[in-house]
C-alpha cells in the first residue's frame, strides 16, 4: 500500500514599518516551505501512508528517481510490510497453501522469506525501476471530500490502470501493472515446482490487484473517517530531513 507528498501551506505575512520621512516598507510575502517528500502518517496509527498526497490542490511536484527508490526501500523494509508478509506467511503455512514448502519450522521461515520477497519485488519493479524508467509516477492523488462517495471510489479503483506521468498527465500505469507482473513471474526463481503454475499465478494477480485496490480506498477515505469516526481533523505530516 501504499504509499506521497504533501504541500504544506504557511499564510501570507505583510509587514509594514514607518519612519519620518521615510516611506513604508512592506515585506514581501514569505514564500512556502518545501512540500515534504513523503506522506508520514499512519492510517490507524498502524499501516504507513507513504505513497499518498492527501492535498488535491497541491502544484504538483515529480519524484526524482533518488526519492523513486527511497520509496521503494522506505515501503519494503516498513514494520508493517513484514508484520503483512508474516502474516500472510502463517495463513499459508496453517492451510499448507502455496507456496507448498511442506510444514515445520524451516517451511514456514521459507513462507516468510518468499512473501516479503514478493512484497519487495513488486515495489521494486513499479515504484523504482519502471516507474524511473517510464517516467511515471508510483504515488496516489486523493481525489477528496468536493466529490461524491462514488466518484471518488471510482476514481481510486481506476488508479488502478491510470497513473500520473512526471510530466504531470495521465497516462496507462504501465509501472504499476508490470511491475506487478515482472514481481509475480520473479518469484518462479524461488518458489518450490509444484507452486509453479498457470492457476497460482492467476490466484497471485488477483490478490495483488485486490491489495492495490484496498491501497487506493483506504487512503483516499481515511482523512473523512479521521473526521467523521474519530472526531479528529486531518494535519499535513511534517517533513522529514
Amino acid at each position: 500500500m501504499s504509499l506521497g507528498v504533501l504541500l504544506a501551506i504557511c499564510g501570507l505575512r505583510a509587514q509594514s514599518t514607518e519612519s519620518a520621512g521615510e516611506p513604508p516598507v512592506i515585506a514581501h510575502p514569505s514564500s512556502p516551505p518545501p512540500p515534504p517528500e513523503f506522506n508520514n502518517e499512519r492510517i490507524l496509527g498502524v499501516i504507513p501512508n507513504y505513497q499518498t498526497v492527501n492535498d488535491p490542490q497541491a502544484p504538483y511536484k515529480s519524484l526524482t528517481i533518488r526519492q523513486k527508490f527511497k520509496l521503494f526501500a522506505r515501503e519494503t523494509v516498513d514494520p508493517f510490510t513484514f508484520a503483512g508478509a508474516a502474516m500472510g506467511a502463517g495463513i499459508s503455512h496453517a492451510d499448507n497453501d502455496d507456496p507448498r514448502y511442506g510444514q515445520g519450522g524451516g517451511a514456514y521461515a521459507e513462507r516468510f522469506g518468499a512473501a516479503a520477497a514478493d512484497i519487495a519485488t513488486q515495489n521494486f519493479f513499479s515504484d523504482f525501476l519502471l516507474a524511473s524508467l517510464l517516467h511515471e509516477d508510483p504515488r496516489y492523488f486523493r481525489r477528496g471530500s468536493e466529490y461524491g462517495f462514488l466518484s471518488r471510489a471510482g476514481y481510486a479503483l481506476s488508479r488502478i490502470a491510470i497513473t500520473r506521468t512526471d510530466s504531470g498527465h495521465r497516462s496507462f500505469n504501465f509501472a504499476g501493472i508490470g511491475g506487478m507482473g515482472m514481481g509475480i513471474g520473479l518469484s518462479d526463481a524461488y518458489y518450490p515446482s509444484r507452486s509453479v503454475n498457470a492457476p497460482e499465478f492467476g490466484s497471485r494477480v488477483i490478490t495483488s490487484l485486490l491489495s492495490a485496490a484496498i491501497g487506493n480506498l483506504l487512503p483516499e477515505f481515511w482523512p473523512d473517517i479521521q473526521q467523521k469516526v474519530f472526531h479528529r481533523h486531518h494535519h499535513q505530516p511534517v517533513a522529514t530531513p
